[in-house]
């Protein structure tokens, strides 16, 4: 086996740029399944007729609030990343680093990931690209806004 040295990486947590990524996604998310946007398109590709209202049984507060912690994880994964990235290569990191990984990472990660979970649920490429869509949006932009903390 060979020996290797690794880098020690130092990891902060630049709340203010966390509190930006986060908004700026929440309103590009917002937008991307707006009621003139998205969802239309969407809801029908679920099946769903226009005159169907969107019903949880679990509450929109839990929809929300749980949705709003799955968005702070990814700002927070983000910054780590970029920080990773940052640290390996020895640079800092640029708006157009910053956009590159977040496109890579909803590309290559969140999108690759739920595709398979769509198909199997019956729902088609369709729902996934729309559903996915949102998410390449938001990782870019965060990655994006971070940059200008990290």
């Amino acid at each position: 086996l060979r020996s290797s040295t690794v880098a020690r990486m130092t990891v902060t947590i630049p709340w203010l740029g966390v509190l930006v990524a986060f908004v700026v996604a929440f309103v590009a998310n917002f937008l991307w399944f707006g009621p003139k946007t998205m969802f239309p398109i969407w809801w029908r590709a679920l099946g769903h007729t226009d005159e169907e209202q969107l019903e949880n049984g679990d509450g929109m507060a839990k929809v929300f609030g749980l949705t709003i912690v799955g968005l702070l994880v990814q700002v927070l994964t983000m910054s780590w990343i970029l920080q990773a990235c940052a640290a390996l290569y020895d640079q800092e990191v640029t708006v157009g680093t910053g956009l590159l990984v977040g496109a890579l990472v909803g590309a290559g990660i969140a999108a690759a990931a739920s595709l398979g979970h769509r198909l199997f649920a019956g729902q088609g490429l369709k729902v996934w690209a729309i559903e996915v869509g949102g998410d390449i949006l938001g990782l870019t932009l965060i990655g994006g806004v971070l940059s200008f903390w990290l």
